[in-house]
């Protein structure tokens, strides 16, 4: 091979020989492949799986970080840990209609109505939950809400739905105020994206945790309708949906829209003792002589916490007299436990949210922000609310209205003369 010289040689190429290989890979990569009839049977196996390849990659987050599927958010004001988000969790990944994340209060935040956490740190945790990416918040359930939907802590921007529970106890009439399951479904609203909150009607001494999967069963198929009709755009708009379930899901007679009933739990002021039992008592039982020398140390430790509380008992104030004497004045300091005590009721309509549930249904009620449920509100409510239920009736009818037809048509076969 001869040499060449001068202009007729090669230029040399300035670009790193790594970075040159790397460029004509990617440029022979992006070529449309011949359009040829596979060769191999490996080839034909791989264009007849290109198919299944797709529908996986259908239902993975897309490149700009937004999932194919509809995402909801949950929150629950019984804390990340209750029985109730579980319930609704597990119903919602199980169906595999929606992706599921979780923002909720690290403990229990019931009845904290629309507050708010300000001049202090959030702190968010990374919690496990099966088929769901969830936090756990060192806040109020209206701070996971507002947390979730700024865009920090999750990747997506909006998600299609927000669901609130499912809160132990009921949501009826006054008690919205109080209710931070309200008020964290409340607060999507105000952002502008959907939002139920769901309740059982739990009884103390009665109702257990199995109830919650019960009711949120129940609840599934409004859950899902509601998500078929946001991709549509056809939901309701200005108003979430407050779902009370009654004690017994398993057992419920069906959806009935209702209205914010003036129902409202008295409240009772109970005087709390300020004394109570040492852990060192309890320690004694499974250790005993380390525990008479806890117990000891306890006696010690309380009696020195008397003697400074009889100390701080009496404070002495400058006088403004113009004696100029001292003068004593005692502080008292005591102990109070609010407490609600269920009240008879009479007379409520049978549209009303508290004598639906007393009645075996799932009350269904449209509020506002305001927290009112406005006529131009609950005229669309009732439409969306008939047809959706319309719609799961013809679905359940439908294989009975087969059922029928077959054995009509057997009846007559038997009952025809034989051919022969």
């Amino acid at each position: 091979m001869e040499a060449t010289s001068g202009e007729e040689a090669p230029k040399r190429n300035p670009l790193p020989s790594a970075l040159v290989s790397n460029l004509q890979s990617v440029l022979a990569a992006r070529r449309p492949p011949p359009a040829e009839e596979p060769s191999t049977a490996a080839e034909a196996e791989a264009e007849a799986s290109a198919p299944a390849a797709e529908a996986e990659a259908s239902d993975a987050p897309a490149g700009d970080g937004t999932p194919a599927r509809p995402v909801v958010l949950l929150t629950c004001a019984g804390g990340i840990r209750s029985a109730g988000l579980a319930a609704i969790v597990d119903a919602l990944v199980a169906g595999g209609r929606c992706d599921v994340h979780v923002c909720a209060p690290e403990s229990d935040k019931s009845a904290c109505g629309h507050s708010i956490t300000v001049r202090e740190t959030i702190t968010a945790t990374s919690v496990d939950f099966t088929g769901a990416k969830a936090f756990e918040i060192s806040g109020t359930p209206v701070d996971c809400v507002s947390l979730a939907l700024s865009g920090r802590l999750f990747p997506w921007q909006t998600p299609a739905l927000v669901i609130s529970g499912i809160n132990a106890g009921p949501n009826c009439g006054y008690e919205m105020f109080h209710s931070s399951a309200i008020a964290a479904a409340r607060e999507a609203l105000v952002y502008g994206v959907p939002s139920i909150a769901i309740s059982l009607n739990w009884k103390k001494d009665e109702s257990k945790d199995s109830d919650f999967r019960d009711a949120a069963q129940v609840c599934l198929p409004l859950i899902n309708a509601a998500l078929a009709d946001i991709e549509k755009g056809n939901f309701l708009r200005g108003c979430l949906l407050n779902i009370g379930v009654p004690s017994t899901p398993s057992a419920t007679k069906g959806f009935k829209l209702t209205k914010q009933s003036g129902y409202s739990p008295a409240q009772s002021w109970q005087a709390v003792s300020a004394s109570r039992p040492s852990s060192a008592v309890q320690f004694m039982g499974m250790h005993q002589s380390l525990g008479i020398q806890l117990a000891q140390l306890g006696k010690d430790a309380s009696a020195a916490g008397a003697a400074r509380r009889a100390q701080r008992k009496t404070v002495e104030v400058e006088s403004v007299a113009a004696a100029g004497k001292q003068e004593v004045r005692e502080v008292v300091k005591k102990l109070f436990r609010a407490e609600f005590v269920e009240k008879q009721h009479e007379g409520l309509d049978e549209d009303i949210d508290l004598r639906a549930l007393e009645n075996g249904y799932i009350s269904v009620t449209p509020l506002n922000v305001h927290g009112q449920v406005e006529p131009e509100v609950e005229v669309p409510a009732s439409d969306w609310l008939t047809a959706v239920l319309s719609l799961d009736n013809e679905n359940e009818a439908a294989p009975a209205t087969v059922d029928q037809h077959d054995a009509s048509v057997a009846a007559e076969e038997k009952e025809a003369p034989s051919a022969a």
